[in-house]
């Protein structure tokens, strides 16, 4: 009986962990802010009540809140580390450095208690580091009541005033915000310019400023019939013009707020099937507004294509606005560059939104993952221009293929699993973010089958959304679906830099049949795809998979084989083909370019007519 019961302990016990394990606890922040700005100083005043939820199992006795905006003050590691890297990035350079005092950009913290006592705190950099006069104990809250000031920089990466077109406030990063606390402790990152991550919450937002502004944000306008400017289905009767108007927001379940403001804005909207609401905010200009209007029947089918093969969007509304520096995603809402033809207008537009599965809804950590926010959307985004712009010059993940390999031949790549902040270079963590997850998505397509990656895709949405995945519950969706096991996968092309390269050395015809000596030359190992074709035309498909799969990827079509597996640690298999080797013209591995073989010259071979006994590479 003793036994039985110890038994039964360990099931439960074993139940328990797995339980909490796909549950992952997630903290929570509810903010009420009030704004009002000056637009003269290009100051403002703020206070906010933020309620912050400890459901974590740790005691906190610390906090820390980010303050973008002391990035934009000379000296600030942003302005350092562009100074330093060999190749900075031409929006910033040197800029920061030659910021007048009336150009800067801070966040100064008047007061901050917490539930009614005043806190100790140090400002370090872009980092507020909060002390606290008690520990919030695990499953339980607390209140942070803060007022602050700031002044809104010139606009030099992504946020700021003034934009090179023209655009006055695109308020990004632009409030004290809490940082994130998850199952890896603490992540205070300062901010030099790469990826964020945050806390789910709601948020109240309420920002006065001159009348004649119009506003686009994070959430949804709760005041529409009083603000009007497209927002409102009956706006009210005014008496006389005020000087400043209080625009209220609303957002709940999103882990950032941004807006931006013009009084040249112009608003447009469109509505989904499904409810969804699409705004069109961007400047009033005779030669771009035709591209503006056009852009957006196309960004109504990128959603509706987006929604079935990539998960539904959950928010009620999404706000393309004219502003920024190129384009940024934030939920509900990207800022971007508006001066464009239509066919980069839209481009941008759906990479943006696409932004919103992959960093608005799963929200992995893109500081430590970036390339499961960047490159998952890369792939999302050449999938759906694919749709888009039916017939285009190469396949959708062509571009991303050619940047991955561009990378390799410079010898500068760095393993996926560099944080963001700490590539050596700006080409390095662009290619590794954005081509090479791209190429890993698509790759992984090849490994275990289209039709499974794309239920991956939904699966991996429906089960993580507003949970922070991280690239093994990634992995173990593809693995539950496919039936494969993919460590080695994840962990070669994500965790080192080690290459695929494969070729056909050796074909030696005898007794009427024929072998194939096929070698690998990279360091990687991958399942192969060879496509045989003889001299009567017809064809014939093997897919030999690596044993450490422990299966295999369903068959194409019924003129696909399935061959004996590879040890990976054999450098060289044998293909036994039971046709003479007079039949064969070509033996071609992965004639769909669909592996990032670094070396696509040894992969096709064409036999001579008439070879009746061996041809070596």
């Amino acid at each position: 009986m003793m036994n039985r019961l110890i038994l039964l302990c360990l099931i439960l016990l074993g139940a328990t962990s797995a339980n909490a394990q796909s549950d992952r606890w997630q903290q929570k922040a509810e903010y009420v802010m009030d704004i009002d700005m000056d637009v003269q100083s290009h100051q403002y005043a703020g206070t906010q009540t933020l309620t912050y939820y400890n459901n974590s199992p740790d005691m906190l006795d610390k906090v820390f809140y980010h303050l973008y905006f002391n990035a934009f003050q000379p000296g600030s590691m942003m302005d350092v580390r562009s100074q330093n890297i060999s190749d900075p990035d031409p929006r910033v350079g040197d800029r920061i450095g030659n910021l007048s005092p009336e150009e800067q950009g801070w966040i100064k913290v008047k007061s901050l208690t917490m539930d009614g006592k005043k806190v100790d705190y140090v400002v370090s950099g872009t980092i507020l580091e909060v002390s606290l006069p008690k520990g919030i104990k695990p499953n339980s809250k607390t209140v942070f009541k803060m007022e602050w000031d700031a002044q809104v920089p010139l606009q030099v990466r992504r946020s700021g005033r003034d934009n090179a077109e023209g655009v006055e406030y695109s308020m990004t990063q632009w409030y004290p915000k809490m940082c994130e606390y998850d199952y890896e402790g603490w992540h205070s990152n300062p901010y030099i310019g790469r990826e964020f991550h945050g806390i789910w919450g709601d948020f109240q937002v309420n920002i006065t400023i001159d009348s004649k502004y119009t506003l686009g944000g994070t959430g949804v306008v709760q005041n529409g019939n009083e603000v009007g400017k497209g927002y409102g289905d009956t706006p009210v009767q005014r008496g006389p013009q005020k000087q400043k108007t209080t625009w209220k927001f609303k957002a709940e379940n999103v882990h950032d707020f941004a807006w931006a403001a013009d009084p040249d804005y112009h608003h447009d909207m469109k509505t989904l099937e499904n409810g969804t609401k699409l705004h069109f905010i961007y400047q009033d200009d005779e030669e771009y507004n035709a591209n503006w209007a056009e852009m957006q029947d196309f960004m109504v089918k990128a959603f509706e294509y987006m929604n079935v093969h990539f998960g539904e969007y959950p928010y009620p509304q999404y706000t393309f606005i004219q502003g920024g520096d190129g384009g940024m995603e934030y939920p509900m809402i990207t800022l971007i560059t508006g001066k464009r033809k239509v066919s980069s207008l839209v481009g941008v537009s759906v990479h943006e939104s696409a932004h919103s599965w992959y960093q608005g809804v799963l929200a992995t950590n893109e500081s430590l993952y970036e390339w499961m926010d960047e490159g998952f959307t890369s792939y999302a985004t050449s999938e759906t221009m694919e749709q888009l712009f039916a017939g285009r010059s190469y396949p959708p993940h062509h571009w991303a293929y050619e940047g991955y390999y561009n990378i390799v031949r410079e010898g500068i790549e760095e393993p996926l699993i560099t944080h963001a902040d700490h590539y050596n270079t700006n080409s390095a963590y662009g290619t590794a973010a954005y081509s090479k997850g791209e190429v890993l998505l698509a790759q992984l397509g090849y490994v275990i089958g289209e039709e499974n990656l794309q239920q991956v895709l939904l699966d991996y949405f429906d089960t993580w959304k507003f949970k922070h995945p991280n690239p093994t519950d990634f992995k173990r969706i593809a693995e539950k679906q496919s039936g494969l096991e993919l460590d080695w996968y994840f962990e070669y092309f994500e965790k080192t830099t080690k290459t695929i390269d494969y070729k056909v050395s050796q074909v030696l015809g005898q007794d009427g049949k024929t072998q194939v000596t096929l070698e690998r030359v990279g360091l990687m190992p991958m399942p192969l795809d060879v496509l045989i074709t003889f001299r009567d035309g017809s064809t014939s498909m093997v897919n030999i998979p690596l044993r450490i799969m422990r299966g295999s990827k369903p068959l194409a079509n019924e003129d696909t084989s399935l061959a004996e597996d590879w040890p990976w640690t054999n450098p060289t298999y044998q293909l036994n083909i039971d046709r003479h080797i007079a039949d064969i013209q070509s033996i071609e591995i992965d004639p769909n370019n669909q592996m990032a073989d670094i070396d696509k010259s040894n992969n096709r071979f064409a036999l001579e007519e008439g070879v009746e006994f061996i041809w070596k590479h």
